[in-house]
């Protein structure tokens, strides 16, 4: 659907200036979305797998550790694919409040792509280097969102993510470095072609919802503050946005219907889109490990 269309149907949660905010600048952020309840149910959900993940030693599919993690003192970096792992982050990703932001976004026909929940520790958690998330996982066009629910407050020193205003509009940049290696950022040498300083980090209470585009440019600081950063995160795209990688093969969820139908043709973008390694040799990692080489 085209921004216009979007705009004449009826939204669901957001406000007619929300999604004029997104659809010109690529982002917004929407404070005092998600209700109590959904948070206290995602706390306990999320609580149970910091807990579990104290007899993690070694590697685990289910999540991405810090180099220092340990049982007396847990510090994840990143849940993967929360929505295959419990029924209650599916529940809010396809049921909930973001099922309703994606169709005020995108149209009447949506599909769920992938999740994770991001925790950027306290007292040092990690930054994520300024990035596009398109080029880690191409569509045939970029109707493709992301949605994040912080699960408690944050503020400027816990690492809020930074969005550049109207890059969405702007060029898709290499995340490769000079010798061909991908590091799932864009290199410093492109960021003076980049308005850093006009950076909007979107902080808010808990249950503030932010939605980004695939093209926006953004990143987050680290966290030096003395409180955990959990940001849920879902992407979803317009039902004729296909994957053109295999980023989620194997993933029960992803490519999901969640509003309105599928969809009998693919529409496909006249810009081209810088393609990530072949996942299915590489492997893929999280951006913390690809970025960090950790």
């Amino acid at each position: 659907m085209t921004p216009e269309e979007i705009l004449q149907r009826p939204a669901k949660v957001l406000t007619q200036d929300d999604r004029k905010r997104y659809l010109t600048r690529g982002y917004v952020s929407v404070t005092g979305l998600v209700e109590d309840g959904w948070l206290t149910r995602l706390n306990s959900v999320t609580a149970w797998f910091v807990a579990a993940s104290c007899d993690v030693e070694g590697k685990d599919p289910r999540f991405d550790l810090e180099p220092d993690h340990s049982a007396a003192a847990p510090r994840i970096r990143r849940l993967n694919a929360p929505v295959e792992l419990h029924e209650t982050y599916w529940k809010f990703a396809a049921f909930g409040p973001f099922a309703d932001v994606a169709e005020d976004l995108l149209g009447a026909n949506v599909k769920f792509h992938h999740s994770k929940l991001n925790f950027k520790w306290s007292g040092g958690g990690e930054e994520v280097k300024w990035h596009q998330d398109i080029q880690f996982w191409p569509h045939t066009n970029y109707d493709v969102v992301t949605l994040g629910v912080y699960l408690d407050d944050v503020d400027a020193a816990m690492g809020p993510m930074g969005v550049i205003p109207n890059s969405h509009d702007g060029p898709l940049y290499d995340h490769y470095d000079k010798d061909e290696r991908w590091t799932g950022f864009i290199d410093d040498g492109d960021l003076p072609d980049i308005e850093l300083s006009c950076a909007h980090y979107l902080c808010g209470p808990a249950g503030s919802v932010t939605a980004h585009n695939c093209r926006s440019v953004h990143g987050s600081a680290s966290n030096h503050s003395e409180r955990s950063r959990p940001l849920l995160l879902c992407a979803y795209s317009a039902a004729d946005a296909f994957p053109i990688t295999n980023l989620t093969l194997g993933a029960s969820r992803s490519e999901t219907i969640i509003r309105g139908k599928p969809a009998r043709w693919a529409r496909f973008d006249s810009r081209p889109c810088c393609m990530p390694p072949d996942w299915s040799k590489t492997g893929y990692r999280s951006i913390f490990e690809h970025q960090q080489g950790r």
